[in-house]
Formats: C-alpha cells, structure tokens, sequence
C-alpha cells in the first residue's frame, strides 16, 4: 500500500482537485491512502475568522461567507447539478457549525488554542471531503475517513503530539477493515482521547502522511507539492538551484531543520524508523523526477555537499564570565531555562576555555529568553562571576549540509574561503560530530549574497556570474559597455564568465537593474528610467543589491569618485579604473587602497592609468615580484603630447594640431592637464610607487615647457588664446630641433629614488625618435636588462584602446 500527500497550491481550486483525481486515476492498480491539506489560503482565512470574532469584529462573518462561495462555486465547476445537492448540504452546515462557534468566541472575546483548533479543522476538512465525492463521482472506489477518528493527541492545542500507540492501534485496524482502493483522509488534524480537535503544527499535513505510512508499513510515502523536489537552496534566493534527485533522510532532517520548507522533519522521522522511501513530486509537472528520500542513496563521492539551507531573523545569546570555567552545571541550566521558556534552541556553539556558551534562536524568542536567563544566572550575574546576558540581532544561519562531507578534505576550507572572498564575515561556526552539516552564523543582510556564493562554489560548473557597477559613459565608458556587449558570448564559451552590468550613472543619472542591463538599449534606459545622480546614492544602492562578485569600473576623472573607493574595497567590492587621481594622490592613500585590497581579498586594479591599454604596470609588477631590481625607468607616457609633437610639421600651428588632439578624444576634456605635464607626472609617479618609492607628486621635478600665462589661463578659451599669441615660440622649439636632426618628445624619467618630466630633443640613435602617432613607450632598465632595455610601446591614448584596457582588468579580477 502506499500513502500519497497532496498539500500546497496543488489543491488550491477545481482545476487543482481535477488535477489531483487524473493522476489518481492514472495510478497503477493498488490500494492508496490519499492525505490532503486545505483549499489555497482557506486556513489562512479561517485563523483570521477566529480572530476578528475575539475583537468583537463582526466582519468575520464576511470571510465566512465568502469561504462558503468558494466552495459552493468549486462544487458547481467539479459536479454535474444532480450530484450537488448533498455536498452543498455539507459545506453549508459545516459554515453553519463555525459561524456558531465565532459567535461564541465573540461573546467571550477570547480565542483558546483549542477553539483555534477547531475552527482551522475545516479547512482538511473540507478538501478532503470534496476530493473523495469526486473520485466517487469519476466511479472510483474512494471513501472519506476523518483522521481525527484515527490520530490520537495529548491536549496541547496548536501543536499537539501523538499517542503513537493508540494511532498506530486505530490505523491498522481501520486499514484492516476497509478495503476501498482509495482512502481519503485530511491532513494536519487530529484529537484527544475526550474527542477535542487538535493540529499537529507547521507541517502537520506532511506529517499525517508519514504516520499513516509507517503504521501500515506503505511501502512508499509520495509527497505532491508545487515543486519538483527538494532544492540544491531556495529557488526564490539562488535562480541557479535545481532539484536533488536522491536524498538520505540525515540530509533532508538536517536541510529541512534549516529552513528547507518542502518537507519538515516531524514527516521524516516516522519513514526514516520504518526504512519507508519518501517521494517529493510536483502536481503541476508529474512527469518530473522529483526527490528521493531513502536510506541508501546513491553516493557521488566527488560531490561532498547535498544542499544548502539558512534561517533568517536569528538572534545569538551569549552566556560568559570567568566564574563559568571548571565549574559544572551552567550549560545544563542555560537550557533549562530556554526550555521552561519554550524556546527552541537552533544552533548552539562552546570555547573550549569554558568561558562561554553561544545559542541561536529566532528573534521573536528574545524578549523571553534575556528575561529567563537573567533570571536563572541572577546570584552569579550579582556577584560578578558572569556577565548578563548578551544578545546580537539582525542574523541570519546558514548550513551545508551532505553526507560526503567527511569522506573529503577542504570542504570546510571551501566554504570559508567563498564567503571571505565576498566580504561575508562569520559570527560562529557549528560542525555536526556526523560531519554532515557545517553551520555559520552571519548577518541578515548578506543571507542572499551568501547562498549564491555558496551555490556557486558548490555547485554550479562555470559560467562565473560577474556583476558590474558602472561609473561613466562617455567615450571610453561608452566603448567598455560596445565591447563587453560584444564579448558576451565569447566570454561565456570560452572565459566561462556571465558579465552582467547592474548599475551605470554619468554625472547627471544613474540606473539599476538586478537582472543585468540591456546593452543594446542602455542609454534609453539611464536617460529615461535613471534616478538623479549622486555617488553616495549610488554607493547606497551598490550596497543594498549586495552582490557576489561585484566590481566598481569608474571611467571618470572625478576627484569625488576617486575618493570612494575605500568604501567599496571595504565592502569587498573590487575596483577598476582609469582615473589617476586616486593612485597619484597622497601615498598613505595610495598605500591604504592598495591594503585594504589584500584585507578584503577584493581586487584593485588602475593598468590604464599609465599607458592606456598597455601592460606597463602589470609588467613592472611581473619583474619586481620575480626578484628584479629596477635601476631606471624612461617613457614616453602621453599618447597625446605624442600625437601632438608628431603631427606639429609643416605649417600646421602648434594650436591647430592641439584641437585637433582634442578632437580625436587624445587629450583630456581639459588639454591643459596634458600639455602642463600633470598626466605624466600623475603616471610617472604611479610607476615610482609601483617600484616601492615613498614619492608625493610635489617631489616631481617638472620643466615645463609652456609660457607662464599658457599655464595659469583661467579657462580652455583662455588657454587657446595664449597657445596662439604665442605661435612663433612654439615654432622656434620646433625648429632648433630639426635644425639638429633631432624630435621633440616629453619624457618622463625615473632613477635613484627620484622622478623628473619635461620637454626633450632626441637624436636619432635613441628609441623615442621612431616613435610615431599617439603610441607611447616604456624603457625598463633593470638587472636582467641591463644591456639593452625591456621595451613595451603601443597606441597609449584613445577611448577604444582604454576601454580595452578596462575590460582586460575586469577580467583578470575575476581569476
């Protein structure tokens, strides 16, 4: 025989019981009891009748009526009209029967557990009646059996035990006396041996099921929800979890104790002692494989980990004081008064100095629990020997849970290092001396963040989703979202990375969406949909989404950008940029970034800000990391001072070749950042950094090369104005070089600890003169070049050659 459990929207409406009755139909020949649970939300409903009519709110009388349509209008859908008749008799002298027992309670204004009780019984009541007349109706051989005649309970309203002797003693006999195929009994009822309606609490139907399944040995127990098994974690949370195919009842006890809500561990229990296997099936899509729970699944050792499971609103109480050391009996008493509470104790971890004892419990228990402990430990806490009770809220728990867990190594390690790499801090650790659940305790708010990393770590095979934040769209910003746009499918085949942009602002919007942003429509989106811009906004709602894997790009040149990101590497969120100014400003600044990068292991890298997309820092980087020693650094570091000392021949002024620089996107908005050598001060002093130097940028000997009043213009007009009233200075530069067969080049320099840029003339036997266009040039002159220079040279300035730069560096934060 087996024992078949239909709850959930699965017997939400007519369809739903039509839904129920084809797949009974469609069973193979045998003997069945049917366990069903309420209509929809009818419990809901039901609870809130008994509570309006104890306000004294007549209003209940409403929802009463309503219910009762409900049921009337299934009955007309389900039933030909010579059938109805008596099932409307039934329904209408049941909701005759409550409305008599809420006047009642609204009388005395009081609802007991045991009204309560019995006002909620309707709702199985009801389903299971009308499930049973349909099967009857279709010519099946069904009959209705109340459980309450069978389920014996002590009197502990709302959440009663079973007499399981007495039960088990009924069930066999009734099973033993009818023989009609299908047995149709609802769930989550019972009663007191004075015949007093009681419930068996949060699962109560699931568990009916298993205890009918295991008084009559069925040799399956099938459980019909709206979902296709047990998860990996919840669906709703991580959108990449699927369904367990095979489950031991230790790895189900344990996920569904962490707040798996499929099936509840009161339902196991009864199975897991009879060796029944436990099928969880999904009504809407019955040809799924569902979930397994048996004895002897099949084991997948390289798999150590099952599921992943976590409670939220959790609270931890702390119990400690140097007068609990050595002494016994605290622990012994800590729990007694939590349980002379009824609080029920969720996790629960011990230093092994005795000092302390740490308990998890939900959050609504914490009133009653600081009182009752404080109460208990009051002659130690007077006398100093304790200290009062201490409490942290806003917690959440969080388990892995499988029984491979101790066949392999590292799977603790592998679980602490994900969440560490995400910034998710642990409060306590909890392992199971089965080794089958390793628990930890961190804040609500990262519940979400830490299941998906887990998930992730755990379970999913690449792709690796990468989640980015996005300050600036303009010519380079705007490239940066073409080319991942671009990229896309070539990073999810061959990278095996999902890059999703989350949020992009300019200096007047900022848009968010936590399903990734469409590229193709983003400007559309940020103009139109995108909220006022601000960074503190903006890093507000970087923070809420709290995502794993998030990186910040910032493609502006914004000081107040730059200033920020120590608040997202605190936050473990990586950042990349091509602004300057956060590496090239005071070196303690610059020395804290680059050390809370390696604190919160969350990446912090700026390729770009020297030589655009050009390997000159991670090359140095390369070298110094390998034990070379740097002994001098010569480049060319602005594309365009290049371009523009290249192009500035012929009868073209020194003024024409510098718009058209500009023009081209090789200058700052602002050219007099180039053309004063502040940019390659800015890089060259990076690149000094890099190398270990302690240089501020006022320890940069700069030779400028511009007029005085070129170098404080008062705005970009201004500047122009200057650059042509002084025209025939800037041509003489440029002749006393050709007349030497030399080019003019702007060199940055650095050696023996110090740093110099300025305007020089290079003859034709020195690497700078071939150089052509915008392209710059590094010479790295180390102990292993000592010969002749590692040379790097290519394009250093352009919006699509910086945002390649950028795109490089968010890929190589991902590894």
């Amino acid at each position: 025989m087996q024992v078949l459990k239909f709850g959930g929207s699965s017997v939400a409406h007519s369809d739903a019981i039509k839904r129920i009755c084809t797949l009974l139909e469609k069973k193979s020949k045998g003997r069945y009891a049917i366990v069903v649970s309420a209509l929809g939300n009818i419990t809901d409903q039901l609870i809130q009748c008994g509570k309006l009519a104890s306000e004294r709110k007549n209003i209940y009388k409403n929802i009463l009526e309503k219910i009762e349509i409900r049921h009337l209008n299934i009955i007309r859908e389900l039933f030909p009209i010579t059938y109805q008749s008596h099932l409307i008799s039934w329904i209408k002298k049941n909701i005759n029967d409550l409305e008599s027992l809420c006047d009642g309670i609204f009388q005395v204004e009081e609802l007991s557990k045991r009204s309560l009780d019995k006002i909620m019984s309707f709702g199985e009541l009801s389903s299971s009646f009308l499930i049973a007349e349909k099967l009857k109706q279709s010519g099946l051989d069904a009959i209705c059996k109340d459980s309450r005649d069978l389920i014996i309970t002590d009197s502990q309203f709302g959440c009663a035990q079973v007499d399981f002797i007495t039960s088990n003693h009924h069930i066999i006999q009734f099973f033993r006396e009818k023989t009609s195929e299908y047995i149709i009994l609802p769930g989550f009822i019972g009663s007191t041996l004075e015949s007093e309606t009681t419930t068996l609490g949060r699962g109560g139907s699931d568990y009916t099921a298993a205890i009918l399944a295991a008084a009559i040995s069925a040799s399956l127990l099938e459980i019909w929800t709206d979902v296709s098994g047990m998860m990996t974690a919840n669906p709703k949370i991580v959108n990449q979890a699927f369904p367990i195919k095979e489950i031991s009842y230790e790895e189900a006890m344990e996920l569904s104790h962490f707040g798996a809500k499929v099936i509840y561990p009161p339902t196991i229990q009864p199975a897991m002692k009879k060796h029944i296997p436990i099928q969880i099936k999904n009504t809407f899509s019955p040809l799924d494989p569902g979930t397994l729970i048996y004895i002897n699944k099949n084991t997948n050792i390289s798999q150590p980990v099952t599921g992943i499971s976590g409670i939220q609103n959790m609270a931890l109480l702390t119990l400690e004081g140097s007068g609990m050391v050595g002494i016994p009996g605290y622990s012994k008493r800590l729990f007694e008064a939590l349980s002379r509470e009824k609080i029920n104790v969720i996790f629960i971890t011990q230093s092994s100095s005795e000092h302390s004892i740490t308990t998890g419990i939900h959050e609504t228990d914490v009133i009653k629990a600081k009182t009752g402990i404080d109460s208990e430990f009051s002659q130690e806490i007077h006398q100093k020997r304790i200290d009062p009770l201490r409490i942290e809220n806003d917690l959440c728990i969080i388990a892995v849970v499988g029984d491979n867990m101790k066949n392999l190594h590292g799977t603790s390690g592998k679980m602490f290092s994900a969440l560490g790499r995400n910034s998710i801090n642990v409060r306590a650790i909890a392992q199971g001396s089965t080794e089958k659940n390793i628990s930890a305790v961190i804040k609500k708010i990262d519940f979400k963040k830490a299941l998906n990393t887990l998930h992730e770590a755990f379970f999913e095979r690449p792709p690796k989703q990468i989640n980015l934040f996005i300050c600036g769209v303009g010519k380079v910003g705007s490239k940066l979202l073409e080319q991942i746009d671009q990229q896309q499918n070539y990073l999810l085949k061959e990278l095996k990375l999902q890059v999703r942009v989350i949020g992009l602002a300019n200096s007047k919007k900022m848009y968010f969406n936590d399903n990734g942003i469409s590229l193709n429509n983003w400007e559309k989106y940020l103009n139109q949909k995108g909220m006022n811009m601000n960074i503190y906004s903006f890093m507000e709602e970087v923070w809420k989404f709290n995502l794993r894997n998030s990186l910040f790009v910032d493609n502006t040149a914004s000081e107040e950008m730059a200033m920020t990101y120590d608040k997202f590497l605190k936050n473990g969120i990586g950042v990349i940029t091509c602004n300057k100014i956060a590496c090239s400003s005071d070196y303690d600044h610059y020395k804290k970034l680059k050390t809370l990068s390696r604190h919160f292991k969350a990446p912090f890298l700026f390729e770009t800000n020297v030589g655009a997309s050009l390997p000159v820092i991670s090359t140095l980087n390369d070298l110094i990391n390998s034990g070379d020693k740097i002994n001098k650094i010569e480049a060319v570091l602005s594309g365009s001072l290049n371009f523009i000392f290249n192009h500035f021949v012929g009868d073209k002024s020194f003024l024409e070749v510098v718009k058209e620089a500009q023009l081209k996107g090789y200058t700052e908005p602002d050219p007099r950042i180039d053309l004063s050598g502040l940019d390659v001060m800015r890089k060259i002093l990076i690149l000094a950094r890099e190398c270990g130097s302690p240089l501020e940028l006022s320890d940069i000997h700069k030779k400028s090369f511009l007029p005085k009043t070129c170098s404080n213009s008062t705005s970009i007009d201004n500047f122009y104005q200057e650059l042509y009233r002084y025209r025939d200075y800037f041509f003489k530069i440029r002749s006393e070089a050709e007349k030497h067969k030399k080019r003019l080049r702007f060199i940055a320099r650095y050696e023996n600890g110090g740093a110099f840029v300025g305007l020089e003339s290079i003859s034709q036997i020195h690497p700078f003169f071939q150089l052509e266009g915008k392209d710059n040039m590094v010479l790295y002159n180390t102990y292993r070049y000592a010969e002749q220079p590692l040379i790097i040279k290519g394009a250093g300035a352009g919006a699509e050659v910086t945002a390649s730069g950028i795109f490089s560096d968010i890929i190589k934060a991902t590894k």
